[in-house]
């Protein structure tokens, strides 16, 4: 039988050759067989590669969310616990069922009024004016509980004159509007309800319980095989992948910050080659819910004023008479905001006064000999392309980046300033990363040596609006350690930290992006970076007080405004000695 056998090995061999010839021709079609069809083909490859490759173990998520990074020790555990109690937002009252709209906080039915100044006297430079703002329903009833999100700024448009407002919630429909008395002549009240309490309590479920709301993705690719699949910080069972679907962990080694992809049914985990954002999980409110967000209706829309919406302040008053007996009724606590601008300019109020850089000679010689490190999101990226654009010393090197994703690099080699831009890791939602490129902040900190001609700005917020707040805290806690390894070794190195601003709003972007999101995280930054010596640039007031429309990349008035702060930090002004 053998005999038999061996008299046709030849043929069996030329099969066998053809086959292969066949499916090396024809293996980049490999992706649109089905797996039950390429089931053994996989096996095979799988099992190549495992001899020769050690691979990382393979994660499956049984709950969502059930890991996201590093537990924290007990310091930062007692510090994210003061935080998260610093920004808990009033409850909605108990009831059976959400409230109908007609229940719910309406901008048009509610009303402020402004309250007279103290004694009935005339309002004076210095002073604090308060404005009340009662909320009603659509149904014109006032309502009996807080929980709105409102805005509140003074402005004077004839002066470029704007300040941003503070606003307290009394817990029972009614709000004070607190704002300082910084110039003299014409101020007017503004008043805006972004969000409704009703709506503030979806968006909060939305940022608890659909950190997914927002997907990524990442192309894996070896040779004619290619695959893409979802990514994550944290990953849900996937109704339509099999149970347990084994995860590719990407978590940073260093920083123990937490990523993670769907593992390519054909390839490996190390053969990813970006990141990307994957899109916008559609439908994940109800109908009722959705009737809390309507553009016009009740996101951003002004409040009226039952009387006057403007006061006339004089100059401050030198001898202004003091209480007689202060302690029978005391001065309330006053609220001071960090600046205001003043014909069109910002002004701090406290530490560095803001200087005008008004040309380009004045930014070159504050520049001279610097290395600038601009690392965040898109709104550093702006700073990069202010400096690129109005600056014509220096030029930018093509490093062959994709747009609006970099990484960039600028240099004026005459007067030795080197400008260097790159975004921060994922959660990233530009269009197309490289894997490569997909760089922490706090390890770009660790590799910088520092000193007196190093300046580092950071802008890190928009991208994170989407998961819970402890995941912003986490990654802000890694920043801060690296900025103090920094500062120790390179003292004299100018931190900058720029915070979350204001966007225009419509239903989506409030789902996504809502101000209150941008809020909740601001409230969180400034504490934790607070007595570090850093310097911050409040865009969030910058861009309230500023009587252009918001906009999630502020436009150049006030980029040049930031900027001006900024460089004043870089050179501040030389004191006259006396």
């Amino acid at each position: 039988m053998c005999r038999h056998l061996s008299r046709y090995s030849p043929i069996f061999i030329l099969l066998a050759v053809t086959g292969l010839i066949f499916l090396l021709s024809n293996i980049h079609t490999l992706e649109n067989l089905s797996c039950h069809t390429a089931s053994t083909l996989l096996q095979l490859q799988n099992s190549i590669h495992t001899a020769f490759v050690q691979e990382g173990p393979a994660y499956h998520n049984h709950t969502f969310c059930s890991h996201l990074g590093l537990e924290p020790s007990p310091e930062e555990a007692l510090e994210e616990r003061y935080l998260l109690n610093s920004i808990a937002w009033p409850q909605l009252p108990a009831r059976p069922a959400p409230a109908p709209l007609r229940q719910t906080s309406d901008p048009v039915h509610s009303l402020f009024a402004i309250l007279p100044a103290e004694g009935g006297r005339e309002w004076y430079v210095g002073d604090q004016l308060e404005a009340l703002v009662q909320m009603h329903d659509f149904q014109g009833r006032p309502k009996r509980y807080g929980g709105d999100f409102l805005l509140a700024r003074l402005h004077s448009p004839e002066l470029g004159a704007g300040v941003a407002g503070r606003v307290v919630d009394h817990l029972n429909g009614f709000y004070s509007a607190l704002f300082p008395l910084l110039w003299a002549g014409v101020a007017q009240v503004e008043v805006t309800m972004v969000h409704s309490s009703e709506a503030v309590a979806v968006l909060q479920r939305l940022r608890e319980q659909r950190p997914d709301r927002v997907f990524f993705k990442s192309l894996f690719r070896s040779g004619f095989l290619s695959e893409t699949t979802m990514c994550n910080m944290c990953l849900p069972p996937n109704p339509q992948q099999q149970p347990q679907e084994p995860l590719c962990n990407y978590t940073d080694l260093h920083t123990g910050e937490p990523w993670y992809c769907f593992k390519p049914k054909m390839l490996s985990c190390d053969t990813r080659i970006n990141h990307a954002k994957g899109g916008y999980r559609k439908h994940i409110i109800t109908n009722k819910e959705a009737l809390l967000f309507q553009s016009d209706v009740n996101i951003k829309v002004v409040i009226h004023a039952s009387g006057p919406d403007r006061i006339n302040v004089l100059p401050k008053k030198i001898d202004k008479p003091e209480l007689e007996n202060s302690s029978v009724k005391p001065e309330p606590v006053k609220y001071i905001p960090s600046g205001y601008y003043y014909q069109g300019s910002w002004r701090v109020l406290g530490g560095t006064p803001a200087r005008q850089f008004n040309d380009s000679s004045s930014i070159t010689q504050c520049l001279m000999g610097k290395v600038v490190h601009m690392y965040g999101d898109s709104t550093v990226r702006q700073w990069f392309e202010y400096l690129n654009a109005f600056v014509p010393e220096i030029k930018e090197f093509n490093l062959h980046s994709p747009k609006n994703v970099g990484p960039y690099m600028a240099v004026d080699s005459k007067h030795n300033i080197l400008l260097k831009y790159r975004c921060h890791g994922p959660p990233i939602r530009f269009s197309t990363v490289s894997a490569s490129d997909l760089r922490y902040v706090a390890n770009e900190l660790d590799g910088l040596p520092g000193g007196p001609n190093t300046v580092v700005l950071l802008s890190i917020w928009a991208h994170f609006s989407t998961f819970p707040v402890e995941v912003y805290i986490r990654r802000m806690r890694h920043i801060r350690r690296a900025l103090v390894r920094l500062l120790d070794r390179g003292p004299g190195t100018l931190v900058v930290i720029r915070t979350a601003n204001l966007q225009a709003l419509n239903q989506e972007a409030s789902l996504y992006n809502s101000d209150w999101f941008a809020l909740q995280l601001d409230r969180v930054l400034r504490p934790m970076f607070m007595g570090l010596g850093v310097v911050f640039v409040d865009a969030w007031e910058m861009t309230l007080a500023h009587h252009l429309p918001h906009n999630l990349h502020p436009p150049p008035a006030i980029i040049k405004n930031m900027m001006d702060l900024i460089l004043s930090h870089v050179c501040p002004a030389k004191t006259k000695k006396s």
